[in-house]
């Protein structure tokens, strides 16, 4: 007997129980849907992890100022400014790894135009921070060195700050006020988007480090002297971020004269080391769900072999009325092994469409971010095929094996 006679044999066989044929594919549908489902979530938030790391740049190190302590009682990182442009200057001119560093100051306040105004962060910072941060400026420019060294009345607006103040008309050239200092606006910033801890890094309003310590902070501590916030540090791509930390803390000790026994009165962070954990996370994560969700596939598989087990059962006599006209054991096992493979790729095809839609389903409801894969489809249907040989081959050898006088005399 040929493939195509066998096919359609079996393609008879589950026609005549449809009923029973479709509850036994629910198990493979649903198991197919829920992996691509998974899958889909688990990437999204990979992919979201990702563009975190591009949106803050790469190899960043950020150096705090350290903590104060006052009636016992210890602050936290930054509370005492330990911290100064020399030293970013030092680590850009005296560390090789290093491709830029960038004092800044933060402040908060009311950016006020017309009678519009918003509260927002802003940033006194040097030139480097756009190149740590690999921060494009899409229209307009960046500071000039004269409006650095001058504390010149300029900044550069975040997307955010710039849609809540002047909607989609261009903000160059405009003048707006920061806690009552006029500022010309010389550039928009690119679009950056969240942070790893949710916060909207287009908030924000940039302007020269000597603009923020002169003019616009005030009565700030930071406000007399060359004392800064933080220190954002650019790695070299290539370099290695251990080493390069290593120095970095051992040229800021040397220069803030610690002894040995003496603690760091700063604190340094490598950003990326924890962007990477967390992307490492959400891929263990995104392998968990898929790992959950194929369990529901051998659910399903084990629902085939149940199910094939009874159609054996059921149809004994037919069995051995068609040995003994002349088909053969292999005839046998192929008739119920594609019996199987046929329920299982009709339920993966099925499942497919039931797993794309479930995934489209929660990004636009649940608003939850979904990457859909080639890989992972193809993947779910060949395992639903798999899942179908596996399954299906013990009830179809045992068929096979029938004798064709005891099969005919079965009751």
């Amino acid at each position: 007997m040929n493939f195509a006679a066998t096919l359609r044999i079996a393609l008879l066989a589950l026609r005549i129980n449809k009923l029973r044929s479709a509850l036994t594919m629910l198990g493979i549908i649903i198991g197919v849907a829920a992996v691509i489902v998974m899958i889909a979530v688990g990437n999204g938030a990979q992919a979201r992890v990702e563009d975190q790391i591009r949106s803050l740049g790469s190899n960043i190190i950020m150096v705090l100022s350290g903590s104060m302590t006052s009636g016992g009682a210890r602050g936290g990182s930054g509370s005492q400014p330990t911290i100064t442009e020399d030293d970013a200057y030092a680590l850009n001119r005296e560390i090789d790894e290093i491709q830029a560093a960038a004092p800044s100051l933060r402040g908060s306040g009311q950016v006020v135009l017309g009678n519009t105004n918003w509260s927002t962060v802003f940033y006194g910072t040097s030139p480097e921070y756009l190149e740590v941060r690999e921060w494009a400026v899409i229209e307009g420019r960046r500071f000039e060195q004269a409006e650095i060294n001058g504390a010149g009345k300029v900044a550069l607006l975040g997307q955010t700050v710039a849609k809540n103040l002047f909607g989609d008309a261009s903000p160059i050239d405009q003048v707006v006020r920061v806690n009552k200092v006029p500022l010309t606006i010389i550039g928009l910033l690119d679009r950056k988007g969240q942070n790893m801890m949710g916060q909207d890094q287009d908030d924000i309003i940039l302007m020269p480090l000597s603009t923020a310590r002169k003019r616009v902070l005030g009565s700030s501590r930071f406000a007399a002297g060359r004392n800064v916030g933080s220190i954002m540090v650019k790695v070299k791509d290539g370099a290695n971020m251990a080493e390069a930390e290593a120095r970095m803390r051992e040229l800021l000790r040397q220069r803030h004269r610690l002894q040995s026994g003496q603690d760091d009165d700063f604190y340094v962070r490598n950003l990326s080391e924890i962007l990477q954990a967390q992307e490492a996370s959400s891929r263990v994560m995104s392998l968990l769900l898929a790992a959950v969700a194929s369990v529901s596939l051998l659910v399903g598989g084990i629902g085939i072999m149940n199910i094939m087990l009874v159609s054996v059962t059921e149809r004994t006599r037919e069995i051995g009325l068609r040995m003994a006209v002349g088909a053969r054991a292999r005839d046998i096992l192929t008739q119920f092994l594609v019996e199987a493979v046929t329920l299982s790729l009709i339920g993966g095809a099925v499942g497919i469409l039931f797993g794309v839609g479930g995934a489209t389903a929660i990004a636009e409801l649940a608003g939850w971010r979904t990457e859909l894969s080639g890989g992972s489809i193809v993947l779910a249907a060949g395992f639903a095929g798999a899942i179908g040989i596996f399954f299906g081959y013990y009830p179809a050898r045992k068929a096979s094996r029938l004798l064709p006088i005891e099969a005919l005399r079965y009751e």
